[in-house]
Parts: structure tokens; C-alpha cells; sequence
């Protein structure tokens, strides 16, 4: 199912289908710059450190960028 939306509630965020379901979640850091970083229908992006992940709508890492 596509992503439909994004929140993060302190150091966790949550990732949610269009009937409002939890697809996943993910926990981040406590950095000023860690979090959702972005995020469409098939991805999110989201800053660890360093580094932006790139999940898909299951959660998997598809990508990496280092920042």
C-alpha cells in the first residue's frame, strides 16, 4: 500500500497507508538534524546522523546518501 502519511513524535516516527494504518516505524536520533527528511507515495526519507535512508513503503532501506 502507498504511503499516505509521515509524523514524528520525538524520536520515533511513524509511517501510515491511506486507511491509516501503520506501515512502520523507525527510530532516529536526538540530533537538531535527525528525522523525516522528506516523502512521497513510495518512499520516505529520513536523517540518521550523517546519513539520509531511503525506505519504501515496506520499510526496506533502498538507498543511502551521506550528508
Amino acid at each position: 500500500m502507498p504511503i499516505a502519511n509521515v509524523i514524528q513524535r520525538g524520536p520515533v516516527i511513524y509511517v501510515y497507508n491511506e486507511k491509516n494504518q501503520t506501515l512502520f516505524t523507525k527510530i532516529v536520533g536526538r540530533e537538531p538534524t535527525d528525522g523525516v527528511k522528506g516523502y512521497t507515495s513510495s518512499f520516505v526519507n529520513i536523517q540518521m546522523g550523517r546519513v539520509i535512508y531511503t525506505y519504501n513503503e515496506k520499510g526496506a532501506t533502498t538507498g543511502t546518501k551521506i550528508v
